[in-house]
């Protein structure tokens, strides 16, 4: 069985439901995508996910078990003393678009490769699938984001799948020289890029039309982009596929769409579904979760 290892940042989250009231949950990117994962993988993948926590019981101590509620290996989690996970807020308006304020300068995540060595490192061998995101990037320091390239390395040579998504937070990076190295890197190391549009477009200050130029012309060789409600973009093997995305008029939250969309895409391809299929599966899914408040919906209502 593959072991897909998802990397990144799980944080406590405070969903608006009143005017003082807020619905805690966790949530991250990559969490949210390793989440939809496991639950598609129906036993068929092991979904793992490797951050680092703090030591308490009441939000680090919590994330592990619903991670295990969701059958989610968390053997590359690391847990350090006296720290807690990042804490984010949110509020959806009428039209489900939404509006964060974050609380994550001191997160335990940014710390997991602060001692020698990291569960990432002392199990690469136990790595068949590596996901990561722009946020897996943002959130590092220079040293540590070294390491995770070095990391990414190794893995490429031993002719193991990475998957890069882009998720593109400006907020995280002090430079945006910084930022265009590490995306640079990090594109020229995966197997399989997701790309936002609307991302790529913030990150490289470009208009739509141009960064759509500039994210076919990435060297991955399998290649996905995301355009909101128009159709979705496959490049592989040269060809270009557009695939239609699901029209909802009833959306109430559009957290973890592009996070949902992954874990459909990736699945569909891991248990060998064409790429065509794989965004049809990618959009189904996003297309349910947006119809549903917070990033994780109930599990009766997965749609794939």
């Amino acid at each position: 069985m593959l072991n897909v290892v998802c990397f990144g940042e799980c944080m406590i989250e405070l969903r608006a439901t009143g005017a003082n009231t807020m619905h805690l949950s966790f949530s991250g990117d990559t969490l949210n995508t390793a989440t939809y994962l496991a639950r598609l993988a129906r036993g068929k993948l092991n979904i793992c996910y490797a951050t680092a926590l703090g030591d308490d019981a009441a939000y680090s101590g919590a994330m592990l078990q619903a991670w295990h509620n969701e059958t989610i290996d968390t053997r590359f989690v690391t847990r350090l003393k006296g720290e807690l996970p990042g804490l984010y807020t949110i509020q959806v308006d009428a039209g489900g678009e939404r509006t964060f304020s974050y609380w994550r300068a001191h997160a335990a995540a940014r710390r997991y490769f602060d001692a020698a060595t990291s569960p990432l490192e002392d199990q690469i061998d136990a790595i068949d699938v590596f996901y990561l995101s722009g946020i897996s990037l943002a959130i590092l320091p220079p040293n540590a984001r070294s390491r995770l390239f070095a990391l990414m390395q190794q893995l490429r040579k031993r002719g193991k799948t990475i998957i890069f998504d882009n998720n593109y937070r400006a907020r995280l990076w002090a430079e945006k020289a910084q930022s265009a190295q590490a995306y640079t890197e990090a594109f020229s190391l995966c197997s399989m890029a997701l790309v936002t549009l609307s991302d790529e477009a913030e990150r490289l200050d470009l208009a739509e039309s141009a960064a759509l130029d500039a994210a076919l012309a990435l060297p991955a060789p399998e290649l996905v982009i995301k355009r909101g409600a128009s159709p979705t973009l496959v490049k592989t093997n040269g060809a270009i596929l557009e695939v239609a995305t699901v029209p909802v008029t009833d959306i109430v939250d559009t957290t973890a769409a592009g996070d949902s969309f992954a874990a459909g895409y990736i699945a569909a391809r891991l248990s060998q579904k064409s790429p065509f299929e794989a965004a049809q599966d990618g959009n189904t899914l996003a297309a349910t979760v947006i119809r549903y408040p917070g990033a994780i919906i109930p599990r009766d209502k997965m749609p794939i």
